[in-house]
């Protein structure tokens, strides 16, 4: 694909399936370029596949619909342009939506009650006089913060002490209610210096559970806990008593249960995540300690469903295998799972109702398709991805599995232009470093292959889904055994004579800038590198980064010989290879002195270097930056590769190669005294 054709990306969401198993609803989501923003509705579309999917909304961001329990209504969240989301409900045998909401900071996505007559969902509660409660005070004038916690922002969210979540309660109109009835306001059912998130109704209504942080010592530890309370207000109390991470909790239909997923053990001080598996556990609703119920060795959910799927007597979660995502039916009274979507697919979404399990899939050719799950049939109900494939530039990814020094098995994936090659090649290293690449249409590697170049990508360890061993390696040793896997990989992929081994660049982003810088610091033997969002300095991170108190720590440890060992920057000096730093200016996660000191390091001592900066982003922005940017950021990097890579496929080339000419190396007017460098590139 080219950069143009992210605005054919279609990419749907969690699907919620209507009581009967006849319906499925889903929002899809899509880039609008030219308006510089993101759009999605609602789709419905038969789960027999008698009818093609159609447009249920029209509205300008429609997202999280749930179908009530009675099959009555349609919950969803609905932002108007510049607007935030709020709570609405369109009654399924016709008529209008009714909005519920009006929260100055929006609505999360609702939870119904089990008789269909109310909705629970969480809300960031600002203070008064800031996020615009008063219009005539401007985010500049606003009274200072005083902050007294080592949590206190989120990247891509801003500051939290001022604006916590917590839990609310509204009630349905009246089925015979016209629209200009005014509706009871909604009831905040929780409070406090803390958030709330993932609430849930008890199977009889008389009892809400949430996640919380509310335990002393929680500023200084990753422990979330499942808390219970009524719908007004009172009786609150913890469910769960261990140190874990807890998340999406749902009562079991006897409400004798709650299930979840979590990192059931983070360690006596609850800080140690790293490579630990998030599992489907369960905890007694009267209280007690969180049990897994799958190995939490091999099983990490995968699937972005925003809560635990319990129907039919079993859950339904997806776990991470190899690069996929695969999608497990979990008998509640015990015995083996069962695996209903298998293979090279991505599971992002799961929905049930009478008997149907739909599930949104990912693959190589495809941001998401609806399939309908029945006992013995899998069935496609969807083609949201035919426009993309529509354009013939989409391409195969090949799995394969190399072997490290020490005799490990690496797997990965290369991806290749057509023709008879060689091609230059990428070698591409994902985030995390607790996540992995995988079977799903990844735009950037897509775009980097329609333009003549083959794309070398791995899971090395630290990555998720291939056990907790193969994610805690790293832990306290990050650019060991990890740097020794990538390489390995792209030594065994460059055995390919189709991949041009004399001609080959590195990139990444977060962890995957990380191991860019650090490579660059060891060898030359990259034409050119583009080091993205890095993780770069240990030492800095701790004070600058929303996660820096705790995160550094847990991976490359306290010792401080044992930090600068494992710090790309420390090593920066060393790098003599043309290199490209991007970054967000309000990246809180790996903040934006971690990519100008590398700019400044490199641009003193004369290595062909260019900075790019995006105003308004933060971490998120190549998955969910501004559309012009996340175009702008992909045309940058053509051009850089273009460069110092030229393919004649690559119009972002200095002298363009006409078709079938063979490309040189650097232009010649690339030389270090010469080079052109942009310094804090504004774009958009």
């Amino acid at each position: 694909m080219r950069p143009t054709d992210l605005s054919l990306l279609r990419t749907p969401g969690v699907p919620t399936v209507s009581p009967d198993g006849a319906t499925a609803v889903v929002a899809v989501s899509r880039l609008d370029l030219a308006a510089d923003e993101y759009r999605s509705q609602l789709w419905t579309v038969p789960t027999d596949g008698s009818a093609a999917a159609r447009p249920l909304t029209h509205g300008h961001r429609d997202s999280a619909p749930v179908f009530s329990p009675d099959g009555r209504w349609l919950a969803y969240l609905s932002a108007e342009p510049a607007g935030r989301p709020q709570l609405h409900v369109l009654p399924t045998g016709g008529g209008a939506a009714r909005r519920l909401t009006d929260h100055p900071l929006g609505a999360g996505g609702p939870a119904w009650s089990p008789d269909s007559r109310r909705l629970a969902y969480t809300a960031r509660v600002p203070e008064a006089g800031r996020y615009g409660t008063d219009e005539d005070v401007p985010p500049a004038a606003e009274p200072p913060r005083l902050i007294t916690t080592l949590s206190y922002r989120q990247d891509d969210l801003g500051f939290t002490a001022d604006r916590r979540s917590h839990v609310f309660v509204v009630a349905l109109p009246d089925d015979a209610a016209d629209d200009g009835v005014v509706l009871d306001e909604p009831f905040q059912v929780t409070g406090g210096d803390v958030d709330d998130t993932d609430v849930t109704w008890s199977p009889d209504g008389a009892e809400l559970a949430f996640v919380s942080a509310r335990h002393e010592g929680a500023d200084l530890d990753r422990v979330t806990d499942v808390y219970a309370v009524r719908p007004d207000g009172t009786g609150l109390r913890r469910v769960t008593e261990s140190r874990s991470a807890c998340a999406h909790p749902a009562y079991d239909p006897a409400g004798d249960t709650i299930y979840l997923t979590a990192q059931p053990d983070l360690g006596p001080e609850g800080r140690d995540f790293v490579g630990r598996n998030t599992t489907l556990c369960r905890v007694p609703a009267a209280g007690g300690p969180v049990e897994p119920v799958l190995d939490p060795e091999w099983h990490d959910r995968g699937d972005e469903t925003p809560a635990t799927v319990l129907a039919d007597g079993a859950a339904f979660v997806g776990v991470q295998r190899r690069g996929a995502v695969e999608l497990l039916r979990v008998p509640l009274a015990g015995g083996d799972a069962e695996p209903l979507v298998q293979g090279p697919y991505t599971v992002r979404g799961i929905g049930v109702g009478g008997g149907v399990v739909v599930a949104t899939v990912a693959h190589d050719r495809s941001a998401g398709e609806l399939i309908a799950v029945t006992p013995g049939r899998r069935r496609l109900i969807t083609g949201f991805g035919a426009p993309l494939q529509a354009t013939g530039r989409l391409h195969r990814m090949r799995d394969r599995t190399a072997i490290a020094p020490d005799g490990y098995p690496v797997h990965g994936w290369v991806t290749t232009p057509p023709g008879p090659g060689p091609h230059p090649v990428l070698l591409t290293v994902h985030g995390g470093p607790f996540s992995q690449y995988g079977w799903t249409l990844f735009d950037e590697t897509q775009a980097y292959v329609e333009a003549g170049y083959a794309v070398v990508q791995c899971n090395p360890r630290g990555s998720s889904g291939y056990g907790q061993a193969h994610g805690r390696v790293v832990k306290e040793h990050m650019g060991e055994l990890d740097a020794d896997d990538v390489l390995a990989f792209l030594d065994d992929a460059l055995a390919d004579p189709t991949l041009d081994a004399s001609r080959v660049g590195i990139m990444g982003g977060s962890y995957g800038g990380f191991m860019t810088t650090l490579l660059l610091g060891r060898t030359d033997r990259f034409a050119a590198g583009i080091s993205e969002r890095a993780f770069n300095d240990p030492v800095s991170f701790v004070g600058s980064s929303d996660i820096g108190f705790f995160f550094a720590d847990e991976y490359v440890g306290t010792d401080p010989e044992r930090i600068a060992a494992q710090s790309p920057l420390a090593h920066a000096h060393r790098i003599t290879t043309p290199t490209m730093v991007i970054h967000s200016e309000e990246d809180w996660r790996c903040p934006l002195e971690q990519g100008t000191r590398l700019y400044v390091e490199l641009k003193r001592r004369g290595v062909p270097t260019e900075m790019l900066l995006f105003p308004g982003e933060g971490h998120e922005l190549s998955r969910t930056g501004r559309p012009k940017h996340r175009q702008a950021r992909l045309e940058h990097v053509l051009r850089w590769w273009g460069r110092w890579l030229p393919t004649a496929r690559n119009s972002s080339a200095r002298g363009a190669l006409p078709a079938g000419a063979a490309p040189a190396g650097p232009p010649a007017d690339a030389r270090p005294a010469d080079r052109l460098t942009v310094a804090a590139t504004r774009v958009g």
